[in-house]
């Protein structure tokens, strides 16, 4: 597949992954002027790998338009979204197919400043990411004069702390400036004002190690990977209920059927399948009987869920979806930021509901009160995180009000968990087993 150097043993050395094939198609970009690149981008279709989907190229010429100056480019390595790990391939595997898609973005939008924003809790890729930056310093892929054509492109690596609001673009700006993790208003956007109030670029990891691939084998023969509307391939991450899990690079449009029982392996234990959720924590679930959806934006949108990540987390009929929809309450109540009231209050209040269920304390009105505490968030949160958050609560109960009337029947949860008598109790028995 075109991201298949990240499989490679010891492509974090510069020179295995020259042998590969690294770095040259920072000459073929240079060899284009920066707009012919950003057209070239455009025409293959690529869109944002981190959730959003947004169309690269656009993305790109909006930056490389605006008269301002410097312009600043930044890689997106905050990979925070609960069953998402596919930039940590990538990161830990084949660095320097990042700076290699980061060269050629800067020398598209004119930026000669890049960083990489890194997970907090990802060490081994911070050691792998410091050690190639300085093989590419060295080779001179990275300084004032790339290649003798006179292009400069300067990359640090910047690590945050671990708060997941920060994989947000704007949160993300105002923690590399050094201030608070916290959403900015948009308009304007990043593009026109981002880092220091110039025209950035954020693009997600797995965005950018497309672009030497698209470079070398042109913007044609990418597009006819995936499908008409979602070009190219995808890592997906598939976690949870299966025999194999692990990050699989597959063509978009590829089915949750293909992706789960062929190259997964199935269920673990020869169980059935009762739930998913196809692109990380923020998306809604579907159902075993969606099997069949093709996992690219369309598709999914038109299924009732998102491709988002692109993280597949596989639950079995042992899994109470109760618990479920719980534990990503708890995740989204501690990582708000609370700088808006729906999200700071919504998530604190569906995250105390859940506790109180868990706990054997549930109400009959506590199916409406879920729903109602969601509604009152959604289209108000100043950010996707409160938005994300409301996903797997009303996903869970449109599909599996089963298990939700179970537990108001003080039935307890259905399947594994059943029995816990409090809810750290619950969650500490579904976690160590």
């Amino acid at each position: 597949m075109l991201l298949k150097r990240t499989a490679i043993p010891r492509a974090a050395d510069i020179d295995v992954a020259m042998d590969l094939g690294a770095y040259a198609a920072v000459a073929t970009a240079f060899g284009m002027r920066p707009v012919d690149v950003i057209d070239e981008v455009k025409r293959s279709g690529l869109r944002g790998r981190g959730g959003a989907g947004f169309p690269t190229g656009v993305k790109w010429g909006f930056a490389a338009m605006d008269p301002k100056t410097p312009r600043y480019l930044i890689a997106n390595a905050d990979e925070g979204e609960p069953g998402t790990f596919k930039d940590r391939f990538i990161l830990e595997g084949d660095p320097h197919l990042l700076i290699e898609g980061m060269i050629i973005a800067g020398y598209a939008i004119g930026a000669e400043q890049g960083y990489i924003y890194l997970r907090g809790e990802y060490p081994a890729a911070a050691a792998a990411l410091e050690c190639a930056i300085a093989q590419a310093y060295a080779k001179g892929f990275l300084g004032s004069d790339i290649l003798g054509k006179g292009v400069r492109f300067d990359l640090a690596l910047h690590r945050g702390a671990g708060a997941y609001i920060c994989g947000e673009e704007t949160s993300l700006i105002e923690s590399l400036e050094g201030r608070r993790g916290q959403p900015r208003l948009r308009p304007p956007f990043p593009a026109n004002e981002g880092a220091w109030r110039r025209p950035t670029i954020v693009n997600n990891v797995e965005t950018l190690a497309n672009i030497p691939a698209i470079l070398s084998v042109g913007s044609s023969a990418y597009a006819k990977i995936g499908t008409e509307g979602s070009p190219g391939t995808k890592i997906f991450c598939v976690s949870g209920s299966v025999n194999r899990p692990g990050g699989y690079e597959l063509p978009l449009g590829t089915t949750l059927r293909e992706i789960i029982f062929t190259y997964a392996g199935g269920i673990r234990g020869s169980r059935q399948l009762k739930a998913i959720i196809p692109g990380g924590a923020s998306t809604p679930m579907l159902t075993a009987e969606q099997l069949d959806v093709r996992m690219d934006f369309n598709s999914l949108l038109a299924a009732g869920s998102m491709l988002g990540s692109g993280a597949i987390i596989v639950m079995d009929e042992t899994v109470c979806m109760v618990h479920a929809a719980a534990v990503l309450a708890r995740f989204f109540a501690h990582e708000s930021c609370g700088k808006c009231t729906p999200c700071r209050e919504g998530t604190g209040w569906l995250n105390q509901v859940y506790s109180r269920m868990l706990a054997g304390n549930s109400r009959p009105g506590d199916i409406d009160l879920l729903q109602g505490i969601c509604a009152k968030m959604k289209g108000k949160c100043f950010c996707p995180l409160g938005e994300g958050a409301i996903n797997p609560v009303l996903s869970s109960i449109k599909h599996f009000r089963s298990d939700y009337e179970q537990c108001i029947r003080k039935d307890g949860c259905s399947g594994a968990c059943k029995g816990a008598k409090t809810a750290q109790d619950h969650l500490v028995q579904k976690s160590s087993s």
